[in-house]
């Protein structure tokens, strides 16, 4: 017959003498992490509070702030131009997110099929990536000129396409500034799909081969399938990049023509730098948190499950 053999619990020590014990033990850790943990609060927690606590005050940097409670919030409401923005912002982004994770895609599967120049194709690609975006807004300026002797109008021209207004064009400026990212940012895209088709075991592919799968059916059951927690984490970024999207507006366009490129970010450029209303700037910003916040939590809960990221 079995017997139980009961062993009493240990009692846990007072949480202050746990604690101490923790700071002895990892002393050496907290040493290291209390200039990172200062730069932390005082660059991002203390901006991150004070923006929250301007929302309820009137305050244009001369003189104390005064108290309106949710004066700036129903403003809000009312404000067509902000709206604008927010919807000029929601459509850069349908612009901008699935072609660039699907050319960052596309240029990792060139890289990784072992073409003999390989080294020099992640160059070129990464090449815009570290480029000054000053640099490459400027190219794209050219590129992209409204006159017939802009380079893009010149080669449309031979296909007996019009001359396009591109920049000056309320109908097709976001779109060519959703273009300038897609390029600018492509390359990083690419790095991360390219670490993640490295990490694919090859003898999957070698399986597949043998049982006589085409070059479309392994990419679709097996390249992937196993490349999501790389399309996730691309995905969160490039959602993230594309809602603050700012400086381009502010090179090539100035938000014009008639608003279509105000983005919610240059909104609030305009609100806090130009017009000195930062509570209502603050208010703008925190439209952008909760925006990106609900956003993120969405994609996490529907589209980042079985991922290794988190």
């Amino acid at each position: 017959m079995n017997q139980t053999v009961y062993v009493p619990k240990k009692k846990k020590a007072p949480l202050g003498e746990r604690l101490k014990k923790e700071l002895k033990r990892n002393a050496i850790v907290y040493i290291f992490l209390t200039p990172i943990m200062i730069h932390f609060l005082i660059f991002q927690v203390y901006p991150f509070l004070l923006s929250f606590y301007l929302t309820f005050m009137d305050w244009k940097i001369i003189g104390d702030p005064e108290f309106v409670g949710l004066k700036h919030w129903q403003n809000l409401l009312t404000d067509k131009l902000a709206w604008k923005a927010i919807w000029n912002t929601v459509l850069f982004s349908i612009y901008y997110i699935l072609p660039t994770m699907a050319l960052g895609l596309i240029l990792a599967l060139i890289i990784n099929s072992g073409v003999k120049i390989a080294s020099f194709f992640k160059g070129i690609f990464f090449l815009p990536v570290v480029t000054s975006f000053v640099i490459i807004a400027g190219i794209w300026g050219w590129l992209f000129r409204g006159t017939p002797d802009g380079l893009v109008n010149y080669l449309i021209s031979f296909i007996g396409i019009k001359p396009q207004l591109f920049f000056s064009a309320s109908d097709q400026a976001l779109m060519v500034l959703a273009g300038l990212s897609i390029f600018k940012v492509s390359g990083s895209t690419m790095i991360y799909y390219f670490a993640g088709l490295q990490s694919i075991p090859k003898q999957l592919y070698e399986a597949a081969r043998i049982d006589g799968a085409s070059a479309l059916r392994i990419f679709r059951s097996i390249t992937f399938p196993l490349l999501k927690p790389i399309h996730f984490y691309v995905l969160i970024t490039t959602t993230i990049g594309s809602f603050q999207i700012f400086d381009s507006a502010y090179l090539l366009t100035g938000g014009g023509p008639n608003y279509s490129t105000t983005t919610l970010v240059y909104y609030l450029y305009e609100q806090g730098f130009t017009s000195l209303n930062l509570s209502y700037a603050s208010v703008l910003s925190y439209v952008l948190f909760i925006i990106i916040l609900i956003i993120s939590l969405i994609q996490r809960k529907y589209l980042g499950k079985e991922t290794n990221i988190y």
